[in-house]
Parts: structure tokens; C-alpha cells; sequence
């Protein structure tokens, strides 16, 4: 098997996923917990950290995995989707899997994927399969940490099967409802299904709805719940815990963006925390980490005149930051917005938050098939919400709708590439950012 193949082979889950009824959620754990055990269980050879949430997932976990490496730590980071090659989900020490590797762990855990469809009535996910190769991996390299981001809610996501010594939780907003469930309160008890009986998690402030519904769930399992700030009065469901009354350097993060505030704080939390629990995390450590963190694809700056920012916003509530810190980046400047999005998205949040500091619009797709949305149908869509006399054109592929923009551009405006991670992706390549392709 070479490496192509090991990519087609974790890849041929999906069509069948598709085209299958969805089956009830908590098979996934059962068959994502019968192919570890096939493994040999390779969770319990280090301690994890899990962590869920609706936005600052990756970021949050790019910062505690940046802190816990610079403590001396040699550490795993499991994260999806990835940008340009499959091989950026699995990583020790922010070095992603060789090919090699890869493809002899698709090798091995090729058998025990067929043991277990016959034995549960079908196969895991791709999701679920490239998760326990992680955790193979990060056996076989000897971490003493990982972090691993959930996919999907939490309660029935394949890093439920571990037992952290740590759930986090970021902030949380509508998305994925048709799943996770259309209010706040059913969505953050998804995300809530991450916590274990004795062990800490913590958060960031969240809507009350979505606070009580964690805190109520945290008591009711007996997790000591942290919320990352000052103490607040009239609070006794959850314990507040301010960073900087343990930790007293800066809270000063490599990456850019006002919504980047809450996620460091939130990771020097959660290092606090995995400190109290018996981690070698040093003060000089959590500054390091925070400072030195990266996360490509999300507000990242292409100097030129203009500059050009590359942000993977793919909500209602990303979008909304995302212009609140363009706003602070590039004070009293307009845009010149290139936007994609996928089918599952909502598109005309996004557009409405986005619409009132563009100046002109280009909309386009990427090549990644759930990018793929109708440009026309995008277009309808666009135009009600801008000014009348706004500049908009359609494209067929990234390249060409920088090409757009950029003759659309003045040397005092903002590019801005967003809507999706694929279109992300997409504008890094064309970009010539550093990247590694499959």
C-alpha cells in the first residue's frame, strides 16, 4: 500500500456515510470503542485532554498543545478538518505524520475495521477510524499529553471514548443544528456530554442559556465546573477561576483576532488546571505557549497594498467576530470581501453580518465538493443585502476571484477571504502560504 491508497481507503467510508440513513448516534462510540480495543487501547497510555465547543475549538487547542509542549511535554494534537493534507490531524509536537507512518497504520488497522463491521452491523466512520489511528500513533510515539478536538457536539463524538483528565469547552452558538438540536440548551448538553464525574472542565462565559445547561449538568454528574473570569456574584453553580490571580505573566497570543482574547484565557485556564493536576506547567511555559500558538487558515494576514486576510469563518456568530476584529486590525477601512461557503451552512446570517463593511463582493466555490454551492443561488441571495451600486461578480475557483478582487481593491481597502475552511485553504495555496498538499 503506498500513500495514496491509505488516503483512498479512509476517504471510501464517506460515500457510503451518505448515502446511509444515519444511524443512531451512540453506535459510533460503541464501534469507535471496538476499534481502540482492537488496538490495544492505546488512550490509556497517556493523559488527554478533550475539548468541544461551537467556535475556537482548533485555536484553543493549538494554544494548550503550544503550552504543554514548552513545559517539556511531548505532546499529541489531534485536530479536524484539516487544510491541505490529511496528515495535519495527527501530530506530535506540532509535526504532522509522516506518510509512511500512515500508511502502516492504515495497514494494521485495516483487518480490525472489517472485525468490527461484522460485529457491529457496519462500519465505523471515516472520522472515527482516522481518530483511533491517532491515538495508535501517539502510543506508539510515546506522549505524555494529547489534545483532542471533538468533531461534532460531543455526547456521541468519537473523543468521547476517552477519559480526560480535562474537558474544555469553548464558546458555543448555533451550528450543526439538524443534529446537535435547534436551541442553545440542547447544544451545549451535547457539548457538556464531554464531562466525566470528578474530573475538571472548564469553559468561557457563555449565553445563560448555554452556561446554566453545562453547570446544571456538570452538578449533576459531580464535575467541578470552572468559568474562566473574575468572580461573579450570585454564581454558585460553577467556580469562577481567573488565570490571573495564579498566573502572572501575559496573556499576549500569536493569534490575531479580538475573539482570540476568551480562547487564551481559556487554555492559560485549562494549563492551570492541568497544573493543579500534576503537569510540569511553568508560568514561562503558558507565556511561551500563548505566544508562540499558530493556527493557519484563521485571521491570517497577507501584507500587500492591499492586505489580505485569510479567516475559515463559517457561521453566523464567526462572521460577526470576524468584522469586530477587522474592525480593530484595520480601523475605518472597507472590504473587499471574497466569500464561499458549503451547503450546510447558514448562509444568510453569515451574509447579513458580513454585508455592511463590504464594498464590493466576490462570490465563488472551492473544489471541495461540499463547497460546491450554486453561485447563482449565492448571488440571489447576496444582492438584497448590499447597497445598491455595490460591486458583485461571481468566479468560478479561488484564484480567479482574487484575481477579482484585487482589480476591484484599492490600495486603502481589506481583502478578506472567508466562508469556509475549504475556501481557506484554497486562498493559502493560491497565496503561496506554507503548505504541504496531498
Amino acid at each position: 500500500m503506498d500513500y495514496q491508497q491509505a488516503l483512498d481507503y479512509l476517504y471510501s467510508f464517506i460515500a457510503g456515510e451518505r448515502q446511509t440513513r444515519r444511524p443512531p448516534p451512540e453506535l459510533n462510540l460503541i464501534r469507535t470503542r471496538a476499534l481502540l480495543t482492537a488496538l490495544g487501547e492505546p488512550q490509556r497510555a497517556f493523559r488527554s485532554v478533550v475539548v468541544a465547543g461551537t467556535k475556537g475549538k482548533g485555536s484553543t487547542c493549538a494554544m494548550t498543545e503550544a503550552i504543554a509542549r514548552a513545559s517539556g511535554l511531548r505532546v499529541g494534537l489531534w485536530t479536524s478538518p484539516h487544510l491541505h493534507s490529511y496528515r495535519e490531524r495527527i501530530q506530535v509536537d506540532r509535526r504532522p505524520i509522516g506518510q509512511a507512518a500512515l500508511v502502516r497504520l492504515v495497514e494494521q488497522v485495516q483487518p480490525l475495521v472489517e472485525q468490527v463491521t461484522h460485529a457491529t452491523a457496519g462500519p465505523p466512520t471515516t472520522f472515527a477510524i482516522g481518530f483511533a489511528l491517532a491515538l495508535r500513533y501517539f502510543a506508539d510515539e510515546g506522549v505524555d499529553l494529547a489534545v483532542l478536538e471533538v468533531g461534532l457536539g460531543g455526547t456521541y463524538d468519537s473523543a468521547n471514548v476517552v477519559d480526560p483528565i480535562l474537558s474544555v469547552i469553548t464558546s458555543i452558538s448555533y451550528d450543526h443544528t439538524e443534529i446537535l438540536g435547534r436551541t442553545l440548551r440542547d447544544i451545549a448538553l451535547q457539548k457538556a456530554g464531554i464531562m466525566r464525574a470528578g474530573v475538571p472542565a472548564i469553559t468561557v462565559p457563555q449565553e445563560p442559556e448555554a452556561l446554566q445547561a453545562l453547570a446544571a449538568h456538570a452538578a449533576e454528574i459531580g464535575a467541578p465546573l470552572y468559568v474562566v473570569g473574575r468572580p461573579a456574584p450570585h454564581a454558585p453553580m460553577f467556580n469562577a477561576l481567573d488565570p490571573t490571580s495564579e498566573y502572572h505573566g501575559p496573556l499576549t497570543t500569536g493569534l490575531l483576532g479580538s475573539f482570540q482574547r476568551d480562547n487564551a484565557l481559556l487554555s492559560a485556564g485549562a494549563a492551570l488546571l492541568l497544573r493543579r493536576a500534576g503537569l510540569p506547567i511553568t508560568d514561562a511555559a503558558i507565556a511561551t505557549g500563548l505566544a508562540e500558538a499558530r493556527w493557519p487558515g484563521r485571521m491570517e494576514i497577507v501584507p500587500g497594498a492591499p492586505p489580505v486576510v485569510i479567516d475559515g469563518a463559517h457561521n453566523g456568530d464567526s462572521a460577526r467576530r470576524l468584522v469586530e476584529s477587522l474592525g480593530e486590525l484595520f480601523p475605518g477601512r472597507r472590504l473587499v470581501l471574497v466569500f464561499g461557503t458549503s451547503r450546510d451552512k447558514d448562509l444568510p446570517r453569515m451574509l447579513a453580518e458580513l454585508m455592511p463593511a463590504t464594498r464590493a463582493l466576490v462570490l465563488t466555490h472551492s473544489r471541495h465538493p461540499r463547497s460546491l454551492v450554486d453561485l447563482n443561488s449565492l448571488r440571489e441571495q447576496a444582492a438584497p443585502l448590499l447597497p445598491p451600486g455595490t460591486p458583485l461578480v461571481t468566479r468560478d475557483d479561488v484564484p480567479e476571484a482574487i484575481e477579482a478582487a484585487r482589480e476591484l481593491a484599492g490600495p486603502d481597502d481589506v481583502i478578506c477571504v472567508t466562508g469556509s475552511l475549504f475556501i481557506a485553504a484554497a486562498a493559502r495555496e493560491v497565496l503561496g502560504l506554507p503548505h504541504e498538499r496531498d
